[in-house]
């Protein structure tokens, strides 16, 4: 892999030249596997991103070539990245992508504010706007040190002001869900259309070896909530696996019952496992999307989920889970006791069946047909303009 800070210098152009902009590459988590099935439909493409740690990255990924904005140039800029987020702007709009007729950003941090030829088609795959100036911009500051939080008062307004008109740029924006597209309509003044992101369910089967332990899986991290699982178990008594790592941890296991166990880390096949044969998946979270949930019922297991955000989209309640609808431990075990009594009535089948809406297949055809969309309307406003 050649990770450099620019380009060195102009090449013959292909036929279509693509370029894909994704914020940071510094884990390999869910923004990262939309970015690999994006890959695989231009194997070609050039990767601009603001810092990089290879280390961490897939084969797929490693395939590309892989620039950097200014960013990387910075001090401790692969750590301490969101620091430098005022910055970010300006390294974006810096990027000369000239000679690239397919520019694709993948917004949750800043991509979106590239500038493009006037004849090139951008599209940008939006997982969320950046939810720490905008809608959870509240709970980020309350979350922060005295430093944190004033620097973060600082720079919110600018970086509102900047999101909002960059947002004009994309000639077409498609959401991971339609929670995020509702957002992007009230943040960006913009209209998206939904491609939801692929999972893989094929990975995944069913158990004849189901058990009365219900799992939880995710980071052990205020936002998803874990806290409400393990207060709500603690208090009913039921049987509780609460599967993940995070600062949460230690005072969660303080405050746990003895119903209530945790396993930090798992082999995938032990993850598989702890899917098929769980009780239930509890989600406690307001996710943009949610994998986990849809992972679940590709394993023929139900959820019992924050009937907020990604989780209305894809547990439907009644068939494939129960939703509760107030993040406290009332709620969430009054929906337990509406799951127990509803439990005998679920048909793994349509689980599996509703995961399939969003396995690879699925999210390639959609991308691909906007995408196709946007080149259109493009090419339709040239001609006008000519």
């Amino acid at each position: 892999m050649n990770v450099v800070t620019i380009p060195s210098e102009a090449e013959s152009r292909p036929v279509r030249k693509v370029a894909i902009i994704h914020y940071w590459l510094v884990t390999m988590r869910g923004g990262e596997r939309v970015l690999e099935r994006i890959c695989d439909l231009y194997p070609d493409a050039d990767i601009f991103t603001h810092v990089v740690d290879e280390t961490v990255l897939s084969q797929t990924l490693k395939r590309h070539r892989i620039f950097t904005t200014s960013i990387a140039k910075l001090p401790f800029a692969r750590s301490q990245y969101q620091k430098y987020l005022p910055l970010m702007p300006r390294a974006l709009e810096t990027l000369d992508l000239s000679a690239y007729d397919l520019v694709i950003s993948c917004e949750a941090g800043p991509t979106k504010g590239v500038i493009t030829r006037p004849d090139a088609v951008h599209v940008t795959y939006c997982h969320s706007p950046m939810r720490y100036i905008w809608d959870q911009y509240h709970a980020y500051r309350a979350a922060s040190g005295r430093l944190a939080k004033l620097y973060l008062q600082m720079v919110a307004p600018r970086m509102r002001a900047w999101d909002r008109m960059s947002a004009s740029r994309p000639d077409l924006i498609m959401a991971n869900s339609q929670f995020v597209r509702r957002r992007i309509a009230k943040f960006w003044g913009r209209e998206a259309s939904v491609v939801y992101p692929p999972v893989e369910v094929d990975l995944f089967q069913q158990s004849n070896a189901v058990t009365d332990e219900c799992v939880w899986i995710s980071q052990l991290v205020p936002y998803k909530r874990p806290d409400l699982a393990v207060d709500a178990f603690t208090r009913t008594g039921r049987k509780l696996h609460v599967i993940g790592d995070g600062p949460m941890l230690e005072a969660l296991k303080a405050r746990a019952g003895p119903n209530v166990r945790f396993t930090t880390r798992m082999r995938f096949d032990e993850l598989r496992a702890a899917y098929a044969q769980a009780r239930a998946l509890i989600f406690t979270a307001e996710e943009d999307f949610g994998i986990i949930p849809v992972e679940s019922q590709a394993a023929g297991r139900p959820v019992v989920v924050f009937g907020r955000g990604g989780g209305t989209e894809t547990v439907i309640d009644g068939a494939t889970g129960i939703h509760f609808h107030e993040q406290t431990v009332d709620s969430l075990v009054e929906a337990m006791d509406r799951f127990d009594a509803w439990l005998p009535s679920f048909d793994p089948a349509v689980a599996i069946a509703h995961a399939r809406n969003f396995d690879r297949a699925r999210f390639m055809q959609g991308f691909a047909a906007e995408v196709r969309r946007a080149e259109a309307l493009v090419a339709a406003n040239t001609a006008l303009a000519d």
